[in-house]
C-alpha cells in the first residue's frame, strides 16, 4: 500500500512540464525577433513619400470703392471689386476693421467658396471643415466690433495644402503625385466684397482682402526612427506577454513548490519505509 502510494505521487511529480519556462522565454525571443524585422522591413521598404508646400500670401488689390446711400433705408452701400490669382489658390480672407456693430459685411464669388464661423478659430472644439463648411456664391457675416473677418476656402481637401502623403514606387513618381495634386486653376477669379452700414456714411470702411497660393516645395520619402519606434513596439509586447506570463509564471512557481513539498514528503515516506 505505502508502495503504490509512493509511485503514485512520483508520476504526478515527473508529469510536471520541466520545460514551461524555456517554452515561454523561447517565444518571448521569438515574437521580439520578428517585430525587430517587422520595424527593419518597414524602415526600408517604405512606399510613403510626404510632400510639403509653400503657402505663399498675398495681398489682393482692390479696385476704389463704389457708394450708394438709400434714402428710404438709411443705409450706406460699400462695394469694391477685385480680381484673384486663381494658380493653386487656397485661402481668401477678408478682414474689416472699425465698423460699427450690426454692420452687414459680405464676400462673393460666382464659383463659390467654402466657409464657416469656426474656420480658422484656434478655440474651435471637434471642428472639421471637411464636414461642416458650406459653399456659397456669397457669405455674410455681421460686424462685432474693432475687427471682423470672413475666412474662406476654395477647397476644404487639406491635401492641397500644407503636407500630405503619396503612395509611389520613386521619387520621381512620387513627384509628379504631388504636383497633380496641389495643381488646381481657381474661375471665375473675380469677387465682390459688400458693406452695408446704418446711416449716411461718408468715410470707406477699412478693408484687407488677402489669398493664399500653395507651391510645391520638397518631396521625400517617409521614414520612422527604427531605434525609437522598436523600443516603443517592443515595450508593447513586454507589456501584453506580462499580462500572460505572470499569471503562468505564478501557476508553474506554485506547482514547483507544491512539488518540492510532495517530494519532501514522499521522501520522508521513503525514510520511514525504510526504517521499517
Amino acid at each position: 500500500m505505502n508502495d503504490s502510494f509512493l509511485d503514485t505521487h512520483m508520476r504526478k511529480a515527473l508529469a510536471q512540464n520541466p520545460n514551461l519556462l524555456r517554452t515561454l522565454i523561447g517565444l518571448g525571443l521569438t515574437l521580439i525577433l520578428l517585430l525587430a524585422y517587422a520595424v527593419y522591413g518597414a524602415t526600408i521598404n517604405t512606399e510613403i513619400y510626404v510632400y510639403e508646400s509653400n503657402s505663399n500670401e498675398t495681398v489682393v488689390s482692390l479696385d476704389d470703392a463704389e457708394r450708394y446711400y438709400s434714402p428710404d433705408d438709411n443705409t450706406t452701400t460699400w462695394t469694391w471689386d477685385a480680381d484673384l490669382n486663381g494658380v493653386n489658390l487656397t485661402w481668401v480672407n477678408l478682414t474689416v476693421v472699425s465698423l460699427s456693430s450690426g454692420s452687414i459685411i459680405a464676400i462673393s464669388n460666382g464659383e463659390g467658396l467654402y466657409s464657416h464661423p469656426d474656420l480658422g478659430n484656434p478655440d474651435a472644439d471637434d471642428f472639421s471643415c471637411t464636414e461642416s463648411c458650406k459653399k456659397r456664391i456669397e457669405h455674410r457675416t455681421n460686424s462685432t466690433g474693432e475687427s471682423t473677418s470672413i475666412i474662406s476656402l476654395t477647397n476644404p481637401d487639406p491635401a492641397i495644402r500644407g503636407k500630405g502623403s503619396v503612395y509611389a514606387d520613386s521619387q520621381e513618381e512620387a513627384s509628379k503625385k504631388a504636383t497633380k495634386i496641389l495643381n488646381s486653376t481657381f474661375e471665375p477669379t473675380k469677387v465682390r466684397i459688400t458693406i452695408i452700414e446704418e446711416g449716411n456714411r461718408t468715410v470707406n470702411p477699412s478693408v484687407e482682402l488677402t489669398q493664399v497660393n500653395e507651391s510645391l516645395y520638397n518631396v521625400e520619402m517617409f521614414e520612422v526612427d527604427a531605434a525609437t519606434e522598436f523600443l516603443w513596439a517592443l515595450a508593447a509586447v513586454i507589456g501584453c506577454f506580462s499580462m500572460v506570463l505572470v499569471p503562468s509564471f505564478t501557476v508553474y512557481f506554485a506547482a514547483r513548490a507544491k512539488q518540492k513539498k510532495t517530494e519532501l514528503k514522499l521522501e520522508s515516506a521513503r525514510i520511514n519505509i525504510e526504517e521499517e
